[in-house]
Order: C-alpha cells, then sequence, then structure tokens
C-alpha cells in the first residue's frame, strides 16, 4: 500500500497546510485525479494523484500544516495492475497548478515502482514538523493526548497544549504561517535592510475621473480609476528607471523588464499579484490585467508564479476609505506608490477657489537607490498626468 507523500512545491517552499480533501477513504482515484487543495505560503495549490487505486487513509485534517515529504493519503489495490507513477519530479499528465511539469521527447515504458512507505513510529507521530514543534516547545510527545487516525498526533493536538494558558487568560493565539508569515517576513526585511522616504503631494483628480467615464463610454473593456493611474506609474518608470530597480551587495541592478505588482487583500490576507512586462501593455490590457488578477486572487486560484518577480508596487489604500499611509516598501524592490480615495475638497482654480476631486499620492523609495530629486521627479510626473490625464495618454 504505497503512501502519496507532499510532493515538492517549487519556488523554495518547504510545507504546505491542508485546506481541504476532495476525496474521502474509500474512493476510487485515477492517475492525475485532483485530491486535495493545500495552501502554501504564496497560494493554494490544487495536488494530483500519481497513483490510481482506492484511498485507504488521509494523513492529514483541514489546517493541518505537513512538510515536503510527509505522507497525504495512502492508496492501495491499484486499478491499472502493473502499473504506477513515481511521486518525483519526473511529472505526468496533470501538473501542480502554477509549477508545470519536466518536459519530454518522447513516450517511455513506465517500469513500476514501489513507493515508500511511511509508518508511524511511537507516540504516534508521522509529521516530522510536529515533532520539531514539539521539541522547540519542550513538549514530551507521550503526554500529547492523540486525536488522528489511528492514534497520531497532529500538529492541532501540540498547539492546544501550547494554546492553553492563553485560553484562560481569554487570549487568542494566530500562528504566522502561510500567507500571513510570507508577508510578515517580506515586512520585516524591508524594515531592517531598506533605508526608506517618502514624499507625498495633493493632485487635482477631478480631469481622471471624467477621462474614465469618457473612455468606458461604449466599450466592453472598462478602465479602471487604478488602471489609469498604473499606467502613468509604468511611463513614470521609464522616465526614472532608478525606482525600478533593487540592491543587491554592494550594486544597484536596474532591471530590464516592468513587473508591475499591485497590493490586493483577500480572505487569505495581503496579497501581492504580478503584472509581467507592464511596460508593454496598452492602458486597457494593464487594466484588464490587474482586474483579471485581483479577481483570482480573491478566488485563492492564484499561482505562485503570479505572486512573484515584481519590480515596482502600487498599493491602491483608497478602497478603505484612507487618504494617505506611509506604505512599507515591498523587499527587495526599490520604490512603491501610494494611491489615497478620491474625495471631493477645496481647491484653488485659476485663482479662484473651487469644489474638485482631490487625492493624495505618496512614494515611499529606497533612498539607496536615489536622492529626492529622483524620488520627486517620478511622483510629480505621475500626478501631472492625473491632473491632465487626455494630454498623458496622448503621449504615451
Amino acid at each position: 500500500m504505497p503512501d502519496f507523500l507532499l510532493p515538492d512545491l517549487g519556488e523554495g517552499l518547504t510545507e504546505a497546510a491542508i485546506l481541504n480533501w476532495h476525496v474521502k477513504i474509500g474512493d476510487t482515484v485515477k492517475i492525475d485525479q485532483i485530491v486535495v487543495e493545500v495552501e502554501t505560503a504564496k497560494a493554494a495549490v490544487e495536488v494530483p494523484v500519481p497513483f490510481a487505486g482506492v484511498v485507504s487513509a488521509l494523513h492529514g485534517e483541514p489546517g493541518q500544516l505537513l512538510p515536503v515529504g510527509a505522507p497525504l493519503l495512502s492508496v492501495g489495490g491499484f486499478a491499472e495492475p502493473g502499473v504506477t507513477v513515481s511521486t518525483t519530479s519526473s511529472g505526468s499528465g496533470n501538473v501542480l497548478i502554477g509549477y508545470g511539469t519536466a518536459p519530454t521527447t518522447r513516450r517511455k515504458r513506465v517500469r513500476r515502482v514501489e513507493a515508500p512507505v511511511v509508518k508511524a513510529k511511537a507516540p504516534g507521530v508521522i509529521s516530522p514538523f510536529v515533532r520539531k514543534m514539539a521539541a522547540d516547545n519542550g513538549i514530551d510527545l507521550a503526554k500529547v493526548t492523540a486525536t488522528g487516525p489511528d492514534g497520531i498526533i497532529r500538529r492541532a493536538d501540540v498547539e492546544a497544549l501550547l494554546n492553553k494558558p492563553a485560553q484562560q487568560d481569554g487570549e487568542r493565539r494566530i500562528p504566522l504561517t502561510g500567507v500571513r508569515k510570507v508577508v510578515a517576513d517580506k515586512l520585516t526585511a524591508s524594515r531592517r535592510e531598506i533605508p526608506e522616504a517618502t514624499v507625498w503631494v495633493d493632485v487635482d483628480a477631478t480631469e481622471l475621473v471624467a477621462a474614465r467615464v469618457a473612455l468606458n463610454a461604449k466599450t466592453d473593456r472598462p478602465v479602471s480609476l487604478l488602471g489609469l493611474i498604473a499606467r502613468f506609474a509604468v511611463a513614470g518608470l521609464k522616465k526614472y528607471p532608478e525606482l525600478n530597480s533593487r540592491v543587491e551587495g554592494d550594486e544597484i541592478v536596474l532591471l530590464r523588464g516592468i513587473h508591475l505588482g499591485f497590493a490586493a487583500q483577500t480572505g487569505r490576507g495581503l496579497m501581492v499579484p504580478v503584472v509581467r512586462d507592464a511596460g508593454e501593455l496598452s492602458t486597457r490590457d494593464l487594466s484588464a490585467a490587474i482586474g483579471d488578477r485581483a479577481r483570482t486572487a480573491r478566488d485563492g486560484k492564484l499561482a505562485p508564479a503570479d505572486l512573484t518577480g515584481g519590480t515596482f508596487t502600487v498599493n491602491n489604500y483608497g478602497v478603505f476609505g484612507v487618504d494617505g499611509s506611509a506604505a512599507i516598501i515591498n523587499h527587495p524592490e526599490a520604490a512603491i506608490l501610494g494611491i489615497g480615495r478620491i474625495i471631493d475638497r477645496p481647491w484653488v482654480v485659476g485663482g479662484e477657489l473651487a469644489v474638485r476631486k482631490v487625492c493624495e499620492l505618496t512614494l515611499a523609495f529606497d533612498h539607496r537607490v536615489c536622492d529626492g530629486g529622483t524620488a520627486g521627479g517620478f511622483l510629480r510626473f505621475v500626478a501631472d498626468c492625473v491632473e491632465s490625464p487626455v494630454t498623458a495618454l496622448g503621449d504615451l
């Protein structure tokens, strides 16, 4: 009876949490059938099984964190006698969404390979992660009450002991895992390594709002306000390429492509989907790409590759009803553009007081890659585009 082990999901990931099972004990499964959805530190991933047969055991429950190489499920009684598929990275017909599969040039006969069977040892712990958690916290596994199948000690069992004092005090502890931990690590690295500075400016966005209305008249491809400002930011990066860079050791690396990230709040926490080669897209195409990735992020279907490789980030915190924010740079990038809410404010136009739609733009930048002149020039360029969008779009 082979065990299907949690495969190496790539991107440097070493563990994943079970989100939900698509099968139960006793179900018959086919090769490449999706059996479980797991959450890595970067995305939710649907995992296909490389065996055919009958599910005899599920090694984990929703919410449980498993290290790469730990058993996911056990399969017995192959539905296709004499044929099985290894759990190594040689690839199969299906792939883990967003990770790809190994290329093949010709079909080869597959020999039967006996998959390694991992058995629980006393005191009933399968997961190396659970053993490490217990050891790090000085917990004797022999004293832990097991709630898993066949007396298996689960992560939740160890956490129950760790959380007892907090529960008695009426407190609640939320482990920093998955996406939340990745975000925490990046923010910590940003504050620790990047000497950032912030500049900001209030802009008259009245014409921007009007331009969007005009652009969206009689079209099935509407442009969002974020899409417009993102297009201006991309144009600004071409004029001020120092902000599309990163610091590596004692060198500033000016990057060729502009891969635009944007902050998106989802049910799984803050994510930064990336639109690759944003500098090559039209305004409508860029706006559509941002909208598509935002919806995919909210649905929890982004692939890990869609969350990596960004070179500059825009953050529309105005959707939360706030005017400004000292945003933290998305490490290892060099800058982040923040966009506040657009509201009616008194504004002087042609020497007279008027009510205009005003927005605050902020730019947090790595002071190692440029000085205030470059940062201010970029921000002023974007602000001018917002205030005169028709002229700006005509020149882009």
